[in-house]
This record gives C-alpha cells, sequence and structure tokens, in this order.
C-alpha cells in the first residue's frame, strides 16, 4: 500500500495553518495540482484524477509517491461542484503554515524586501492573480487580513497557477498593526490609490517595500491608509481611469522589481 507523505514538521515563525471557516478546501487544477505534489511542505491526503489528468501529471505523482483514486470528470463535478474548472484533478491536503510578519519580512538571497499587502480583498480569481505576479516578480512575501479573504486553496489556487507554493503568505488580525511593525522594521509602505495625488513611477523603490492594495469596491480603508508611508496612483493615460486589484499589483510589483534588481 503506498504511503501517505508525512506531515512538514512546524517552522520556526509560522503559526497554525489556515483554517478560518473550520472547513479544508481541496486543491484543484493541473498547475496547482502538480504544484502542490511537488512541494514537500504539503501534507498530501487524498488524490483524485481522471487517467488524462493522471498521466498530464504523472511524474510530480510518481515524486510524492501520491496513490491515485480514478475518477471520471462527473466525479469530480459531484465533489466540488460542475461549476468548478478542475481539470480533471482534485487534490485534498492540509493548509501550508502560516509564518508570522517576522518570517515574511527576512529577505531571500540578496534581494531587497518586497511585500504586497491586501486590504480585504475577497475574490479568489483576484488574490490568486495577485499571488502569481508576486511569485513571477520575486516579491518576499504577501499579507492579508486573517478575516474578509478568501481561502488558500480551491479557486484562488487555481488561479495562482502553482505560485501558492513558492509565496509566502501571512494572515493578520488587524492590517493596521501590521502596517504599523512594517513601518517600525523600515519598510516603507506605499498605498495604491487611483485617486492620490502622486504617481508611483518614478519612485525609488529599490529599498524595503511593501505595495498595499484596496478592494475594488472600497478601496483602502482610512485604517490602512493612515498606515501608509505615501499614497500613490498608476498613472493610466488612456480612457479608463484605473485598473483592477490584480493589474495593479502586477504593474506596481513590476515598477518595484525590475529596474532597481535587475537580477530578480
Amino acid at each position: 500500500m503506498a504511503k501517505h507523505r508525512k506531515p512538514p514538521s512546524k517552522q520556526a515563525g509560522a503559526k497554525n495553518v489556515d483554517k478560518r471557516d473550520g472547513k479544508n478546501p481541496p486543491l484543484f487544477g493541473i498547475h496547482a495540482v502538480e504544484a502542490a505534489l511537488n512541494n514537500p511542505e504539503r501534507d498530501i491526503q487524498r488524490l483524485f484524477a481522471t487517467p488524462n489528468a493522471a498521466r498530464r501529471l504523472h511524474a510530480a505523482i510518481a515524486k510524492s509517491g501520491t496513490p491515485v483514486e480514478t475518477v471520471s470528470p462527473r466525479d469530480l463535478d459531484r465533489l466540488i461542484g460542475a461549476q468548478s474548472v478542475h481539470q480533471g484533478v482534485i487534490l485534498e491536503t492540509a493548509p501550508l503554515p502560516i509564518p508570522d510578519l517576522e518570517t515574511i519580512t527576512a529577505t531571500r538571497s540578496s534581494t531587497s524586501t518586497l511585500l504586497v499587502v491586501l486590504d480585504q480583498v475577497t475574490d479568489p480569481h483576484n488574490v490568486g492573480a495577485v499571488i502569481r505576479s508576486a511569485a513571477a516578480f520575486g516579491a518576499t512575501g504577501l499579507i492579508m487580513t486573517q478575516r474578509h479573504s478568501p481561502p488558500l486553496a480551491g479557486a484562488l489556487a487555481k488561479a495562482a497557477s502553482g505560485a501558492l507554493e513558492h509565496v509566502r503568505i501571512s494572515l493578520q488580525p488587524n492590517l493596521a498593526r501590521a502596517l504599523q511593525e512594517l513601518g517600525e522594521l523600515g519598510i516603507v509602505r506605499i498605498g495604491l490609490e487611483s485617486s492620490a495625488p502622486s504617481p508611483i513611477e518614478g519612485l525609488d523603490l529599490s529599498g524595503p517595500t511593501a505595495l498595499v492594495l484596496g478592494a475594488e469596491d472600497k478601496g483602502l480603508r482610512r485604517l490602512t491608509r493612515e498606515n501608509c508611508d505615501l499614497l500613490c496612483h498608476i498613472t493610466t493615460p488612456g480612457p479608463t481611469p484605473s485598473l483592477n486589484v490584480s493589474n495593479a499589483a502586477a504593474v506596481a510589483l513590476h515598477l518595484a522589481a525590475i529596474p532597481h534588481h535587475p537580477g530578480r
């Protein structure tokens, strides 16, 4: 009988896993599941896959030693709903450990701290896209509110396309206090608002930086704005005056990562 992977040991600086709603939603989608199977920190539980999906994931399945429960697409629809684009695979796995601020602000190799902070962004597709951009541009980590943010699985993980396994994510019960702590650590907190007078282009973003973005309907909350060092907008010369949160995050991350750190 194939053995399941042992649970990872608790990391220093890690808090509890993400069980905010008392549930443990699965991962689905080829890229999200493949990345999780290749992540030794994952406590893999059950893998459901169609024969075609199992063939596509053959190398990751073999590497992880995870037994496959062969199912039909209709079986998967019954498990998570026909509206979910599962691509023939569902993975049940324990959530990853949640790091504290000290861990998430620690730099990797020679890069400067580059964080994304999301203020009650609840749409899983947007958050997943932000995580994907954070991984692409080498961000140190992402900070979200413990409440009013989506589970780190399901649609979010699929939208992240495997990046969930590569970006350290910290869930904070009090975002204003977390921003204060970032300031005490010498991290420049830049809030993104379309109505802010100053453009982000041209700012020196080479030092430790936190890019702070709010939900599309509400923007940054008052205490969040008050705990930013600067409020800036992304210049949009076209007829649309603003970007959605995931696109704004991608542009801001590009500005922070590329000009001053070409080796990121």
